[in-house]
């Protein structure tokens, strides 16, 4: 029988070839040397035991230029290495780069009986079994390596690669269908008999954890074009786990839409993980479960992988677009990272452009984890992240990647099993949890976004008192609620202040909330006293027809007197702190929520506040959750708030929430402290009667009255014209009672004439010499420093101010 013969009757041992060699470097890095065969001699190929690599064969060019080379006979007989009659006339060989991130490794030689050589699918399916024997050797399963996974001092022919089990599949995704040959079905452990051709009962075999990382891979809609590689675990029979890496490539019909998935599998167990990096990963996985932010995640990360793998850096960075934004560096200084991070630090953390690092950028797009060891060529964005060693883990997530860590470390750094099956494990779990975390933070940001434009964006300065207000999401289903607070600057020294929550927890409840502060801020600017302007929001809401019902606590404050009045509806009492440090609840008689009952009562309770005093508001999520009892919440805060120092209100509202970590509900806190007025404005005030001298006994009242508070003739004048113009244009413009207010502080006057009218004094257009009216708005306007017109109830409120030099009062 003649060689051909022999080549066909051999049984074929390697990715379906007859013939597999490993060729490792040899001792002085000079030469190739045969480490490894599976199916017999390969003298009968012409392939040698060793070649230099000064010389020319197949192997040592596949080696020097680090890509494939495929040859049929003719091919290899070119190299001249063997005269053509000695050769097989119809063999092809294939001779594939082995090669870590750290360097070349070696060279494999497959060769097989087809006259015109490797088809596209069997260059693919062999470079994925290249890829395999790579991570083999990494791992030191060849024997005589080195414990970094490079070849061992001499070459050592041996058993190994034919026990070596990797076998290969072909996918259909628009079906389905797999074609798996007998070593990838041994490995799952189906006989071969009961395998009908279905993904699934692949699947079947796979323990549920690591379904979702396979399903990504199998179902169509998540596929992308590309490689991926992964390990999961199959449960044998016996009830044993066995570790299975897998690798594939995603090959895409003519539209560029993905058709079939060629792919290897192998046996892990070389890389089974001890029982540190077991517990490692459990600690990881607990830790992720609850990470509810891309930050979470990023600390998770960090927490798991820089100390026990003794790491002087990492990273972690979200893919958008052609731009990685970090999400953390560990450690933050900008000076222990490159100069290209440096120069992109635009903020807390830098984004880099992926472009810029051509090496990283490659290695997410293969989807592939790459460990590059000590001396490694990278550019210097990359470099200086580990010298001395650096893992790269391309976080894949529903078929795509969607971020990249990074592991550096300074000193040379050995890549072994364990850390392996830690950085493989860990890019798994963090790519699906950043991609959730991803999804929360923006379902988080639109709440807050929606829930911040419906609250104050600032609170006013107060005269007499100091105002300070938080709120605080919950961090328990969807991140906006109808807590609200508000603080309403009334006239004459008044403010009232109002905390209110809206049942429920969604944007339904912050669509309530906003109309409701809206209301009550509209009522209270009117002039009515705290019970009819809740009064009022009840009427509104239950109008609105709505499901939902709100509660409030308002509390409106004269700033001269220290004198409050407290309104309830269904709402927590305030919390009163008093300048010796007692706190305590303030009684109020309270009525129902809301939105309830039309025609409900909201009687007022008052409260005398002295200078120094503390009036806290709040909702009932600082208080009360499923593991807090409302009255020990109350207790709680009245304890923190008997201790705090009043003279920062800002931080004493901050201390009020630094118990409150996870929230079922949102949280709205209103913190006032009330010092008083130290100088009291003057005031006087004058009813007009309509008698045809109305305007006098204004103007003499006014006279007096600025006698008294020793206000210059000179300064009286401009005064005078106001009172008689304001005065008159009530009287001839509106019905029923006018009232004159005068209020005096220490460089301003403010003349105020109230009516019933609602309608606001009209500003002329246009004057000409034929107009014979509208002149004395625009007097009032050109002699005061500021003139407007606020609605009250049941009319309006019309005032101009008058600077004067300032004096004591």
């Amino acid at each position: 029988m003649g060689a051909l013969g022999t080549v066909r009757e051999r049984i074929r041992v390697f990715g379906g070839a007859v013939l597999a060699a490993v060729y490792v470097l040899g001792k002085r890095n000079d030469s190739l040397q045969l480490a490894e065969s599976a199916g017999g001699s390969g003298a009968l190929y012409g392939l040698s035991p060793s070649y230099l690599l000064s010389g020319r064969a197949p192997v040592v060019d596949a080696f020097q230029t680090g890509r494939p080379l495929w040859l049929n006979a003719a091919g290899i007989a070119a190299y001249g290495e063997n005269p053509p009659e000695i050769l097989p006339a119809n063999i092809s060989l294939g001779a594939l780069p082995l090669g870590g991130n750290g360097g070349p490794l070696g060279c494999l030689v497959v060769v097989d009986d087809v006259t015109d050589g490797f088809d596209a699918d069997r260059r693919n399916l062999l470079e994925l079994y290249a890829d395999q024997v790579t991570a083999w050797l990494e791992a030191g399963g060849e024997p005589g390596s080195s414990h970094d996974g490079r070849a061992g001092s001499r070459p050592l022919l041996g058993p190994a690669l034919d026990r070596f089990c990797v076998g290969s599949f072909t996918l259909l995704l628009s079906s389905g269908r797999i074609d798996a040959d007998a070593r990838v079905l041994n490995l799952v452990d189906i006989p071969r008999d009961d395998f009908d051709g279905r993904v699934e009962t692949l699947l079947a075999h796979t323990v549920p954890d690591d379904l979702p990382a396979l399903m990504s891979i199998v179902e169509p809609g998540q596929m992308t074009s590309g490689g991926r590689e992964l390990e999961f675990r199959i449960r044998r029979p016996t009830g044993e786990l066995r570790w299975l890496r897998l690798r594939c490539r995603v090959l895409a019909d003519s539209e560029g839409t993905p058709e079939r998935v060629l792919g290897v599998v192998a046996d892990a167990s070389h890389l089974r993980p001890t029982a540190d990096e077991v517990s490692r990963v459990q600690r990881l996985s607990v830790a992720l479960a609850g990470a509810m932010t891309v930050r979470d995640v990023s600390r998770a990360v960090v927490a798991a992988l820089r100390d026990p793998l003794e790491a002087d850096r990492v990273a972690l960075a979200e893919l958008e677009g052609d731009r990685l934004v970090v999400t953390v560096l560990d450690p933050p200084e900008p000076d222990a990272w490159p100069g290209l991070w440096r120069s992109e630090w635009r903020s807390e953390w830098p984004d880099a452009p992926a472009g810029a690092l051509p090496t990283l950028e490659a290695a997410v797009r293969e989807g592939r984890m790459s460990l590059w060891t000590a001396g490694s060529t990278l550019e210097p964005g990359l470099s200086g992240v580990g010298p001395g060693g650096l893992a790269v883990l391309p976080l894949p997530a529903e078929g795509r990647v969607v971020g990249t860590c990074l592991v550096g470390w300074d000193e040379p750094h050995a890549f072994g099993p364990e850390e392996r099956y830690l950085l493989t494990a860990t890019a798994g779990m963090v790519g699906q949890a950043l991609l959730r975390a991803r999804a929360l933070d923006a379902e988080h940001e639109l709440a807050t976004m929606l829930q911040r434009s419906l609250l104050p964006r600032k609170l006013p300065r107060l005269s007499g008192a100091v105002a300070v207000a938080r709120y605080l999401p919950a961090t328990v289903g969807l991140a906006v609620g109808g807590d609200w607070y508000d603080v309403i600057p009334l006239a004459e020294n008044h403010v009232a202040l109002v905390v209110g929550d809206v049942q429920g927890h969604n944007a339904g409840a912050a669509t309530i909330m906003g109309q409701m502060r809206t209301a009550i801020r509209a009522y209270a600017v009117e002039g009515h006293p705290p019970d009819v302007v809740v009064s009022r929001a009840n009427r509104l809401l239950v109008g609105m027809e709505t499901d939902l019902f709100a509660t409030c606590c308002y509390v409106a404050i004269d700033m001269e007197e220290g004198d409050a009045w407290c309104v309830r509806a269904g709402h927590l009492p305030p919390l009163v702190r008093t300048p010796d440090g007692s706190t305590g609840e303030v009684e109020v008689e309270g009525g129902p929520p809301l939105g309830v009952v039309a025609e409900a009562e909201f009687p007022m309770t008052a409260v005398a506040l002295a200078p120094g005093a503390v009036l806290a508001l709040l909702t009932d999520g600082l208080v009360e959750s499923s593991s807090l009892r409302l009255d020990d919440g109350l207790r709680r805060v009245c304890d923190i708030l008997s201790t705090a120092d009043p003279s920062d209100a800002g931080r004493m509202a901050d201390e009020l929430l630094g118990g409150v970590s996870r929230r079922d509900d949102d949280v709205a806190l209103l913190v006032l402290r009330y010092d008083g007025i130290g100088v009291r404005p003057l005031r006087a005030a004058w009813t007009v009667w309509r008698l045809p001298d109305a305007v006098a006994h204004a103007r003499r009242f006014t006279s007096r009255t600025l006698r008294s508070w020793n206000v210059t003739t000179d300064e009286r004048d401009a005064i005078l014209l106001i009172v008689s113009e304001l005065v008159t244009n009530a009287l001839v413009h509106t019905q029923g009672e006018v009232r004159l207010d005068l209020t005096f502080t220490a460089e301003r006057l403010r003349v105020a004439v109230s009516d019933s009218s609602p309608r606001a004094p009209v500003k002329p257009a246009s004057m000409d010499w034929e107009a014979t009216g509208g002149r004395g708005i625009l007097l009032v306007e050109a002699v005061s420093a500021a003139y407007g017109s606020v609605p009250l109830g049941g009319g309006k409120h019309v005032f101009a101010d008058v600077v004067l030099p300032r004096r004591e009062l």
